[in-house]
């Protein structure tokens, strides 16, 4: 398996995307695939699509660039997600339109056995989340590769499944042992919650899955977003990584 970068949930964050796919060159890794979260929360949505569409071989759905296309889907959204969908529905090119549009809601990379959704695999439209043990054993049963790569939750964890059934959980890394099965949620570029506000990708190298994190700018972002008048409590999380 030849080095492999998955970024997730970049949300308009510009300043966090930079930084992590300097980081990813840094490390020589030239495949990455995208697993969703393009816009939504943050104030450059134009320039985080043009450059996921660079560099990503491929691109997925997730709930907030759904929200672009179908405003019917803000219906699940909170007061503060809901005005930034719909501030970014109002200030998005059409060329991004259109380039959400052409996101697809699943992905895989065959030779290297990998499945790639932004929520779960049991119900990839259904934005469901993977917050419990329950939710990760039952959706095991819902693909045949040997790894599955998930965002959605911002919060990054490994999942491996040994022959027996039984799950460990491992927080930075693990070594691929090819007689057990793995999901990965890979973490957040532009909008970590797990209390670390650095960005957050995950790499697949040297037969190993590490969860990476990066600093970035994030000053320079929730200024834009003060200009932006975006809701003040997306602003001040950045800070916190909640």
């Amino acid at each position: 398996m030849r080095p492999l970068a998955i970024i997730s949930d970049v949300h308009s964050n510009l300043e966090a995307l930079g930084s992590v796919l300097k980081d990813i060159a840094r490390r020589k890794i030239e495949k990455i695939v995208f697993t969703g979260d393009a816009v939504g929360y943050g104030p450059d949505p134009d320039e985080c699509i043009k450059l996921i569409r660079k560099v990503s071989s491929v691109s997925l759905m997730g709930n907030h660039d759904m929200a672009v296309i179908e405003p019917g889907h803000l219906d699940y959204f909170n007061q503060f997600a809901r005005k930034a969908a719909i501030w970014t529905k109002d200030n998005i090119s059409p060329t991004s339109l259109r380039s959400l549009k052409a996101f697809k809601m699943t992905g895989q990379l065959k030779k290297d056995s990998i499945f790639l959704v932004h929520s779960t695999p049991r119900d990839p439209s259904a934005w469901n989340y993977l917050y419990n043990m329950d939710d990760v054993d039952t959706n095991f049963y819902y693909f045949s590769h040997r790894i599955c790569m998930v965002g959605h939750s911002h919060i990054p964890f490994i999942a491996e499944q040994l022959p027996s059934g039984e799950i460990v959980l491992h927080k930075s890394s693990v070594k691929i042992n090819s007689d057990n099965r793995y999901i990965v949620n890979v973490g957040s570029v532009g909008q970590p919650r797990d209390g670390d506000p650095r960005s957050c990708y995950t790499i697949i190298k040297n037969n190993t899955i590490q969860i990476i994190r990066v600093k970035y700018k994030i000053e320079k972002t929730q200024e834009k977003m003060l200009q932006a008048d975006l809701p003040s409590p997306l602003i001040e999380r950045l800070s916190r990584g909640v």
